[in-house]
């Protein structure tokens, strides 16, 4: 098939990377050149990583990088796609005007989707013409190694949409879960509802957040603590959905004050260098000093 990713970012690269190394024709595009160039980038980094542990032949990556093009130009993009995933930033006006205008762009059979973490899938294809033709598909992060996704049937999505995506999912060798079109559907509600814990544990000073991982990581075998993923995520973005879930859903998802502090500090997490650790070229190099409630 022809894929379409709008966005180059984190999980905009992922998704383009394994649709690339399935065998589809990709086209990712961004606003600007740059970001288009530092996602192509980082996705021959993740496949050269890949061919030095053996878990990608060169020819593999050869061939995958061949699929692969990218632009900064929306028509460009998407106008021969048989699917289009956008993967822009969380924000509800933004997701309704880019699906909008891709739905003015493309064929009347292509399906138009979301990798939207939380938002609702439902009132993003409300801007659509044709909306069943739309649904969610949330990947999770990193896209090329975490085996699942999320199917998020909205209350428009087609029969045929959800088997043609439910299809496309288990082609890239991913493990689709179908959920309902509820805020912060499956693994986003129950993600951030122990993150948010973690947090407070942290900003009360139970412990530390090197221990609370720990415990999680040895304790319960979860590959990654909840305040390593936080960082990992952008506690931005953590907040941005803690804010929408508990508007939708109450008061147990109140951010705590250690989370708005960071944020308002710009300590997103890996990103910006900071977060609950400190972080240099990708790896912890220790804790954050300002962890504890003051």
């Amino acid at each position: 098939m022809q894929v379409s990713v709008l966005g180059a970012g984190t999980m905009g690269h992922g998704i383009a990377q394994v649709a690339a190394m399935a065998g589809h024709e990709v086209t990712m595009r961004d606003i600007e050149a740059a970001y288009v160039d530092d996602g192509l980038d980082a996705i021959e980094s993740n496949l050269r990583g890949g061919v030095d542990r053996d878990k990608v032949t060169p020819d593999e990556m050869a061939a995958t990088l061949d699929r692969l093009s990218g632009t900064t130009s929306l028509e460009a993009a998407v106008t021969d796609a048989d699917l289009v995933v956008e993967a822009v930033p969380e924000d509800m006006e933004l997701k309704r005007e880019t699906v909008a205008e891709v739905e003015s762009l493309v064929d009347d059979d292509a399906v138009i989707a979301s990798n939207t973490s939380s938002l609702s899938v439902t009132q993003i294809l409300s801007a659509l013409e044709r909306p069943e033709r739309g649904l969610g598909l949330h990947f999770f992060n990193p896209v090329h190694i975490m085996g699942l996704v999320e199917v998020v049937v909205a209350e428009q999505t087609s029969e045929s949409t959800l088997a043609f995506a439910t299809e496309f999912v288990e082609g890239i060798d991913k493990t689709a879960v179908e959920v309902g079109d509820s805020p912060g559907f499956a693994s986003s509600r129950l993600g951030v509802a122990l993150g948010v814990e973690a947090m407070r544990m942290v900003q009360e000073g139970v412990a530390s957040p090197a221990d609370v991982d720990t415990a999680m990581e040895l304790g319960y075998n979860h590959p990654m603590g909840p305040l390593e993923l936080g960082d990992a995520v952008g506690l931005d973005v953590r907040l941005d959905i803690l804010e929408y879930l508990r508007e939708e859903l109450g008061e147990r998802f109140r951010p705590p004050q250690i989370l708005k502090r960071k944020v308002r500090a710009g300590k997103l997490g890996k990103k910006t260098g900071e977060g609950f650790y400190v972080w240099e070229d990708g790896e912890i190099v220790g804790a954050s000093e300002d962890v504890m409630d003051r």
